[in-house]
């Protein structure tokens, strides 16, 4: 009977199986301050504090390879971490920063001319980005109050930047720049918090997360091999 059923071929599995577990270190801390080093730089010169047109030239090379790059390889890690929300942010704004560091070397090479005023084509992927990142700020909610924070005004800046290239008016870009350096410095006392956390193996400082005793400075919460849903494995999230 055992034989025909299968559960003698499942027992025989799982006497003879090994389970090897690979804690990752968090990938947001990478994601997050490329993230906020890159978005903080762009959308000061948006805001007007610096700079000129030629400015995207000399930024976008660094945008590209540290809010591109290393965003959206923390994404790829963040996948393998099992966390949702930090792979489809980390990994759409990766790649969105490396293609449009692409597109600010086709300008500065002379391959294309931005338009002067409006750049609906712009604007359209600033609408998609906006409507994903306000997605993943409604997820957040079941984290922690500073990603939740980080993608809330991240989804607004995106907003603003859309109407500005849809309509070419300069006081949208404005706007948008400065909402995006307030997302940046959210973005910079999570992944620090993170950071802390990681390496004095307590919480430093609170993210308001869900779990209230989480937000107490000294509660170490962070437990790397969890044995969930008669899952073993590295914990699920960061």
């Amino acid at each position: 009977m055992e034989g025909r059923n299968g559960h003698g071929e499942l027992a025989e599995v799982r006497e003879h199986t090994r389970v090897v577990l690979q804690p990752i270190a968090a990938p947001s801390i990478l994601g997050l301050f490329g993230f906020a080093g890159a978005t903080f730089i762009v959308a000061a010169h948006l805001a007007g504090w610096y700079g000129g047109e030629k400015s995207p030239e000399f930024l976008f090379p660094f945008a590209a390879m540290f809010g591109g790059l290393a965003q959206f390889l923390a994404g790829m890690w963040a996948f393998k971490a099992r966390d949702g929300i930090a792979t489809a942010m980390h990994g759409m704004w990766g790649s969105f920063w490396l293609a449009y560091g692409v597109l600010n070397l086709l300008v500065a090479v002379g391959v294309y001319t931005l338009p002067a005023g409006a750049f609906p084509e712009l604007g359209f992927w600033f609408i998609a980005l906006a409507v994903i990142t306000a997605l993943g700020a409604v997820a957040a909610v079941a984290e922690s109050l500073g990603l939740t924070t980080v993608l809330t005004t991240l989804a607004v800046g995106a907003g603003f930047l859309a109407l500005h290239y849809l309509t070419g008016e300069g006081w949208w870009e404005t706007a948008g720049g400065w909402i995006l350096i307030a997302s940046a410095i959210a973005a910079t006392y999570t992944a620090g918090a993170m950071m802390l956390e990681s390496a004095w193996g307590r919480v430093v400082l609170p993210l308001g997360k869900v779990a209230r005793e989480a937000n107490v400075p000294g509660t170490r919460i962070t437990q790397p091999i969890q044995f969930e849903h008669q899952e073993p494995g590295v914990r699920m999230g960061q």
